[in-house]
């Protein structure tokens, strides 16, 4: 009898161990576009001050692009009325409405998964584009890192398998089989691939760990540095009587913001590049960082060129692949 129970009691935890984690077990695999977002917000609204905050926030320009005004997500506007079926699994989700309570929170995994779900509730439309005000910056960020792990794991579908970047320089990405490697010498990496307009580019090497001495003179001191790379290793098309290679654009300093990068210090470095002696440009985006056991900096760079043709997504995926990184930790 003594046995029974035991038996019962075993069997009755493992019943209610799969009920209480059930919901989570079978949701559906999340939906959507890489950076767009469902916002779920009653079309009145959506019309005036309150949809007027959120595309302010969310649809703000992406900084660094070089054509036109790219937004941080492409937005779909879906009214709470017909906010069911497949398009509750999309992957990311802004829910805003009027209401008793004054809250803003995330939600994750709600309806699928991965998703993020913001809900921002308020008495008023006051107190909602105050809590879109307050809750923005949170949201981006959180939809953001949510939207660099999809990424990531969809390159895990199909990797490189050439160690350039590992005998090179002692990093390893996770670089999609499409792109390949188009140079190597004993500091300096790229691999590209070829888009429909263009190509997409990563670059990597290294530099001493006190190039730059002077906080003052950083951003000036990443420019030099950016643009004696180019001159070395990434000529343009020959130009009769020109030198042609990549530069930062002369005409704008680059953005330069502190970021960590493999659970190390860095800099991050949105801009423009273009050619010295030929009209070509496009965006890159840096990272510098801090790689103290080998007493140097790694300089892992992404950069596009497609010429007439929207550039957010191309970024976003050099972004993803260069957040990868993996350091090996042995000096050279």
């Amino acid at each position: 009898m003594k046995k029974f129970s035991i038996v019962s009691i075993f069997v009755f935890v493992i019943v209610l161990s799969c009920k209480e984690g059930g919901k989570q077990d079978y949701l559906p695999e999340s939906l959507g576009a890489i950076n767009s977002l469902t916002v779920v917000i009653d079309n009145e609204l959506w019309k005036g001050a309150v949809g007027d905050k959120i595309r302010e926030n969310f649809a703000a320009p992406v900084l660094g692009l070089s054509w036109g005004q790219e937004a941080k997500f492409s937005i779909t506007q879906i009214p709470p009325q017909i906010f069911s079926g497949a398009v509750r699994n999309t992957r990311s989700i802004l829910y805003v409405m009027e209401d008793s309570l004054d809250i803003a929170h995330m939600k994750s995994n709600m309806y699928a998964k991965p998703q993020k779900v913001g809900v921002i509730k308020g008495r008023n439309k006051a107190e909602l584009i105050e809590n879109i005000s307050e809750k923005a910056p949170e949201f981006i960020t959180t939809f953001k890192k949510n939207e660099l792990a999809q990424a990531q794991k969809r390159f895990l579908k199909s990797l490189s398998k050439e160690k350039a970047l590992q005998n090179r320089l002692g990093i390893n990405l996770n670089v999609p089989s499409v792109y390949k490697v188009g140079r190597e010498d004993d500091n300096f990496v790229w691999v590209d691939r070829q888009i429909q307009k263009g190509n997409m580019n990563i670059i990597a090497y290294s530099v001493p760990w006190d190039t730059f001495s002077s906080d003052s003179t950083f951003v000036q001191d990443i420019v030099k540095m950016r643009d004696s790379i180019g001159k070395l290793y990434i000529p343009g098309e020959d130009v009769p009587g020109k030198e042609n290679y990549m530069i930062t654009e002369k005409a704008f300093s680059p953005y330069v913001f502190p970021a960590e990068v493999a659970g190390r210090k860095a800099a991050e470095v949105r801009g423009v590049w273009e050619m010295s002696g030929y009209p070509m440009a496009g965006p890159f985006l840096t990272y510098i960082i801090n790689d103290k056991p080998n007493n140097r900096k790694v300089v892992l760079e992404g950069f596009t060129f497609a010429p007439a043709t929207e550039k957010r997504d191309y970024m976003f995926e050099l972004e993803a692949i260069l957040k990868t990184v993996k350091f090996n930790d042995v000096s050279k």
